[in-house]
């Protein structure tokens, strides 16, 4: 019965492990072969964008359709990437081929009054950085063809990637 029970908790922690390291392996190959993507922050006070060492992040209503729209709790969007890198909605995605400047982003309902999200709604940093970071304008994600995203930085007016400061 010992074994048993031994084999179980190496089973167990195998699976755990093995399902972690998927799930990074799947995130790594966003990162490095996802399209980059320019989506627009939505205007907030600063002073409840930055909490703590992270940025709350809401999207603009450019990127997602109108809740009475879409009627969707989740999906997949059909964003239309302008020259600059930019995405903004065009149509929720009913698997029509997309044109040659649109992506796949997948989203999901993120809050208790409906707003969407792209499961990258944080954006952490080093603790006395937050200055730096408070005129972020746009969020810099990596979209695969399938639209799973992940947040890789933050960009300013200018859509220039805000790069962490120096450290002192």
């Amino acid at each position: 019965m010992k074994r048993l029970g031994t084999a179980l908790v190496i089973f167990g922690l195998a699976l755990v492990l093995g399902v972690a390291n998927y799930t990074i392996w799947q995130k790594e190959q966003i990162r490095t072969g996802g399209r980059e993507v320019l989506l627009e922050l939505a205007p907030v006070d600063p002073r409840s964008l930055i909490q703590g060492d992270y940025m709350m992040l809401r999207y603009a209503p450019a990127v997602f359709p109108s809740r009475e729209e879409s009627g969707l709790d989740k999906g997949t969007l059909g964003l239309e990437i302008n020259a600059d890198g930019v995405g903004t909605f065009v149509r929720i995605d009913d698997g029509t081929p997309l044109a040659p400047n649109e992506i796949r982003l997948k989203f999901r309902t993120v809050s208790q009054w409906g707003e969407y999200g792209i499961g990258a709604e944080s954006f952490f940093f080093q603790e006395g950085h937050a200055e730096h970071y408070a005129n972020a304008r746009y969020g810099i994600v990596r979209v695969d063809e399938s639209g799973h995203s992940l947040l890789v930085g933050l960009g300013d007016s200018d859509r220039e990637r805000l790069d962490p400061p120096d450290s002192p």
